[in-house]
């Protein structure tokens, strides 16, 4: 805006006018570097965020396949002790001499219990499986979710930044209206 083609003020009120505008110009500044200033704070801030998230969920991973190890050590275990019972017991139903239909189907009954109580063992360690999967899949959405919030708080913040432009159209528009306050009616 050019001060010379505008109409003549009263006398003290060109200067007056003119440091309303420069007023206008350095607090539209200040409110723009004030908001540039909290969103590189919030993206600074979202960065620290984002590391912690991160480790938070490597340690949550960590642990998840640590208890699914524990899990499959246990199940060899328990099915290594079912396979030694039914060992002993069919080894113990040899040894009581007896022979016949009788002994063959008492140790049938016995290889049946020991796979039965070895394919329980299986599935409960399948289970395990699943549930591991499941529960890494969850840890990676809520971690995603973390990352998309923090990434949402950025734009959020620097979409506060009002433009050079619409600062100096800011400044542009109050002068024209305080001019034509001014002048006289």
């Amino acid at each position: 805006m050019c001060l010379a083609a505008l109409p003549a003020l009263g006398a003290g009120v060109g200067p007056l006018f003119a440091a309303s505008l420069g007023l206008n110009l350095v607090s539209g500044l200040a409110q723009r570097n004030a908001a540039q200033a909290a969103a590189n704070q919030q993206y600074e801030s979202a960065l620290i965020t984002k590391r912690s998230a991160e480790q938070a969920f490597a340690a949550q991973q960590e642990a998840t396949a640590a208890q699914l190890k524990e899990t499959q050590a246990s199940s060899a275990q328990e099915k290594l002790a079912k396979t030694i019972k039914g060992l002993e017991a069919r080894g113990a139903i040899r040894a009581n001499e007896q022979a016949g239909l009788t002994v063959q189907m008492l140790l049938q009954n016995e290889e049946r219990q020991t796979a039965n109580a070895r394919e329980a063992i299986n599935q409960s360690l399948e289970s395990a499986r699943r549930q591991y999967t499941r529960n890494i899949s969850g840890l990676e959405a809520q971690r995603d979710n973390r990352r998309n919030q923090l990434q949402s708080n950025i734009n959020q913040a620097y979409n506060q930044i009002p433009s050079l432009g619409s600062v100096l159209l800011n400044v542009a528009s109050t002068g024209l209206s305080t001019y034509g306050q001014l002048l006289p009616s």
